[in-house]
């Protein structure tokens, strides 16, 4: 019989309801270089030379993504944990890159995708 640790499951819920506020600011980050793709200022010899609207839909695309994959945590869907690993690493890249831009915001996000990537980990079943 499989039983569910209870840690486990609290970190879940912390991790999916972190997904759901991380994924909606990756959201509102992207629609904001959409929107006013100047007021992000590339800095000068930076090795990524896209735009800010490539930027905005690459952020605004996972941030959905990782959006989603938080209710799925929430419901106790199996293969959205997984996904959530996938993406919040892969949103967790993106404000890594996305540093030189916005060095605070950037570094907070990239803590609270660890943590939730640490949280989706620890939260496995346990059998008896």
């Amino acid at each position: 019989m499989s039983d569910v640790s209870p840690r486990g499951t609290g970190g879940a819920a912390f991790a999916a309801t972190l997904m759901i506020i991380g994924g909606g600011f990756g959201i509102l980050q992207g629609i904001a270089l959409l929107a006013k793709p100047d007021y992000y200022v590339q800095p000068k010899g930076y090795f990524i030379n896209t735009s800010a609207s490539t930027w905005g839909w690459v952020l605004l695309v996972i941030g959905l993504i990782v959006v989603a994959a938080g209710f799925g945590v929430l419901s106790g869907a199996f293969w959205a944990r997984w996904l959530g690993i996938i993406f919040v690493s892969l949103q967790a890249f993106g404000n890594f890159l996305f540093i030189p831009a916005q060095p605070y915001w950037s570094s907070i996000l990239v803590l609270v995708d660890l943590w939730i990537i640490h949280s989706l980990f620890v939260h496995r079943r346990v059998r008896d």
